[in-house]
């Protein structure tokens, strides 16, 4: 069994952690009004976006409550993904961490979350893959 390294966030904390910054993006919320809700500085904020540290069973409770978002939204995915797909060894910054890092991915993610049509939802995700594929065919 591989040993963890303890300075480098666990993936599985980075992802909610990610999650909670996209949800919190979303509600346009800033850190310092989340950390005020959940009792804590906006830096321990940070610290959990980031995944360096660890959200507690009671604090990802609350933070359901706050961001309005039932528990499980902060697991969405998580299931589906690989802990480390197609990343240089030692880099474990997940692709959805990255992606709410900028304005066009929250942006983005704000408006896919508006269609309530699943149909439509899938088509539009249909339409990204295909442009991204063209974009990687055409850099070849």
């Amino acid at each position: 069994m591989q040993k963890v390294n303890p300075r480098i966030p666990n993936p599985v904390d980075m992802h909610v952690g990610s999650r909670i910054r996209l949800r919190r993006q979303l509600m346009k919320m800033s850190q310092e009004k989340l950390g005020d809700e959940l009792g804590v500085t906006f830096q321990q904020v940070q610290k959990y976006e980031r995944g360096a540290n660890r959200v507690g069973a009671s604090r990802l409770y609350r933070l359901s409550r706050v961001l309005e978002v039932p528990v499980q939204f902060f697991f969405e995915d998580l299931a589906d993904k690989p802990v480390v797909s197609g990343m240089a060894e030692g880099d474990q910054t997940p692709v959805v961490y990255n992606f709410i890092q900028s304005s066009d991915g929250v942006s983005l993610a704000e408006a896919f979350s508006r269609i309530s049509d699943a149909k439509v939802r899938r088509r539009v995700l249909e339409l990204v893959r295909t442009l991204a594929a063209e974009q990687d065919e055409s850099a070849h």
